[in-house]
């Protein structure tokens, strides 16, 4: 049974605290903050049972709603990053949200989202699962990236434009490597010489600096 006390719209509230209309700057930070490390420690002390429970299954009934999804594909796709880090089971959820995530294309959730921040969200396992079809899963997301900035808000369009360059960088590695070459030494797998020379490089594409982004914005 989930937590009582930790609901869909609280997983929600707790990742978009944007507001409907935010400004430039503020959104850029909350984006670095969501994707780059800075909500770990509170996602690791706040929500690593109900991520527990969203991967033993517990909270599937969240899917009947867009809303739930969206909530579900971040505690899997993302929180469990945070709970599990450095161990394979940081990426073991993977595949349950892409499942989510393309359920969702199909049924009219991710069309019922309120926003392009929200929709970029829910997107992400398209360029996170090293799943079949991930090629043709990143040309999705490739597609939705750009479809996304223009949806954006005119003070924000710029932003989203540049953000539509990550699924792009996503694809190049996996179209190279047919995998995400960062996860190995996690994953327990071997590097092939050519992936030890792009690990070696570094720059991977989960590591963009999105504050490189910030000029476009103001």
């Amino acid at each position: 049974m989930a937590h009582p006390e930790i609901t869909a719209g609280m997983i929600l509230d707790f990742w978009f605290p944007d507001g409907p209309d935010p400004e430039p700057d503020k959104h850029l930070e909350l984006w670095m903050w969501r994707m780059r490390g800075g909500a770990h420690e509170a996602v690791v002390e706040g929500y690593s049972a109900i991520t527990a429970q969203a991967a033993e299954g517990k909270l599937d009934h969240w899917a009947e709603t867009a809303g739930g999804r969206l909530a579900l594909i971040i505690v899997l796709d993302q929180f469990s990053r945070s709970v599990w880090a450095g161990s394979p089971k940081a990426y073991a959820q993977d595949p349950k949200a892409l499942d989510l995530c393309l359920q969702g294309m199909d049924n009219g959730h991710f069309d019922a989202l309120d926003n392009v921040w929200e929709k970029s969200t829910f997107k992400l396992p398209l360029e996170h699962c090293e799943c079949k079809d991930h090629l043709a899963n990143l040309d999705r997301a490739v597609a939705i990236g750009h479809q996304l900035a223009r949806e954006a808000p005119g003070h924000l369009r710029l932003f989203y434009e540049g953000g539509a360059q990550q699924p792009e960088k996503h694809r190049a590695v996996i179209e190279t490597f047919g995998r995400h070459p960062h996860r190995n030494a996690v994953l327990g797998r071997k590097s092939s010489p050519a992936e030890q020379e792009y690990l070696n490089k570094g720059g991977f594409p989960h590591q963009t600096d999105l504050k490189s982004l910030a000029a476009k914005i103001r």
